[in-house]
């Protein structure tokens, strides 16, 4: 999901509520995609995070795998 929100606060209300966290990254716009182990944590973060979240397309960072040799 896509939060109109600051890694840093999303870690911290994850953390408070118990929700582990696969992913979290920030969007070029500003924001965080964050992406949730469970289906229950994700359930949990969106309806405690429903008013930051970000509706529609959001622009992400291209993606860019470090291979071992590099």
């Amino acid at each position: 999901m896509n939060l109109r929100l600051p890694q840093r606060d999303v870690r911290e209300r994850c953390d408070e509520q118990g929700i582990a966290i696969s992913a979290l990254e920030p969007l070029l716009t500003g924001g965080t995609h964050l992406v949730c182990r469970t289906i229950e944590g994700a359930d949990e973060a969106r309806r405690r995070l429903h008013d930051h979240l970000i509706q529609g397309r959001v622009q992400r960072f291209p993606y860019h795998r470090v291979r071992a040799s590099e």
